[in-house]
């Protein structure tokens, strides 16, 4: 496979402490302008949530912007102490995994596939993933994990203790996962089966037909999470089964008091990618008094602002305590 010369690689970006980003939010919420009055409302009601220590903080997110530089934001969440539980996809153990220990790269929306896949590459929309950076590495590298944690014993982990075996494993500080185990905070994935990882999961378990995963075992967790909480709050960024096994859990503790989603899906086909912050209210997934916005914007564009807000918030709770 011939190779693309020059290609810059895809790297982390990490929220600055700047009060001239709090500034530039807070301008923008007052200029009354569509989305971007909606952005401001969003760091206020993030930075009210991450201000309440009774508030139990849920960060949910689907894999493909771990495939981008706002792994770097998730990091910065993370090891602030700014989230208690993360919901997401097995894609993101992909991304975590390949991206620790390789690069991916530039590229755009309008490459030809065809000769991207002759070239040994993956597109995930405008991010190159050199093929062997992919199943390859994360075959090699879940096979000897797997095989460690069953002669330990561990033959039914649950999503939570996988995740944070593979963070242990990667034990870089460039790595999500690595940063949850460091911090003691759970990682679920409901759909673990859904992806790279996942498959590896099932070529371990047809060698080894004792082994499961104890997808049970990650909602009991989730329950004495959900029924411990005082209050509850939510960064929501995407869709999918991320989005609602967030919302959903909260239901049972008579829903969130903190919501915020940031999404570009549309409402009108009834997904639940699109459904809006209000339709979970019908549900009790978001309390009706809850603090709550509707976001419509591309995570990779708004969560540098929203994270060196919210960082930026905290440094000042932090010098007037």
């Amino acid at each position: 496979m011939k190779r693309i010369p020059g290609l810059a690689k895809v790297r982390d970006i990490h929220a600055p402490i700047s009060p001239d980003v709090v500034s530039l939010v807070m301008a923008m919420g007052a200029a009354g302008g569509f989305q971007s009055k909606n952005l401001a409302e969003a760091a206020e009601i993030l930075n009210s949530m991450y201000s309440k220590e009774d508030c139990t903080k849920f960060l949910s997110f689907p894999a493909a912007i771990v495939a981008t530089g706002a792994r770097g934001l998730l990091i910065d969440l993370v090891r602030e102490g700014m989230v208690d539980a993360i919901i997401t996809a097995s894609g993101t153990l992909d991304h975590d995994i390949s991206r620790t220990l390789s690069d991916y790269y530039h590229g755009s929306f309008e490459m030809d596939d065809v000769a991207l896949t002759k070239a040994g590459y993956h597109r995930l929309g405008n991010v190159l993933v050199p093929i062997e950076s992919y199943g390859p590495l994360i075959e090699k590298r879940m096979q000897g994990l797997l095989s460690r944690m069953q002669a330990r014993g561990a033959t039914s982990p649950t999503t939570e203790e996988l995740c944070r075996e593979i963070g242990r494993d990667l034990d870089s500080e460039r790595s999500l996962l690595y940063w949850a185990q460091k911090r003691g905070v759970p990682v679920f994935v409901p759909g673990i089966m859904d992806g790279s990882v996942g498959s590896q999961i099932w070529l371990f378990a047809e060698k080894h037909r004792d082994f499961r995963v104890d997808v049970i075992g990650d909602e009991r967790r989730l329950a004495e999470i959900v029924f411990a909480s005082k209050k509850s709050g939510a960064l929501v960024i995407g869709g999918g089964i991320t989005k609602h096994h967030a919302i959903w859990w909260n239901q049972f503790r008579g829903g969130l008091d903190y919501a915020c989603y940031i999404t570009t899906a549309v409402e009108y086909d009834g997904s639940l990618s699109g459904a809006q912050v209000r339709e979970a209210i019908s549900w009790g997934k978001v309390k009706a008094k809850a603090k709550r916005v509707n976001l419509y914007a591309d995570a990779t564009t708004v969560l540098p602002l929203l994270v060196s807000f919210a960082l930026t918030m905290k440094e000042k709770r932090r010098a007037q305590s």
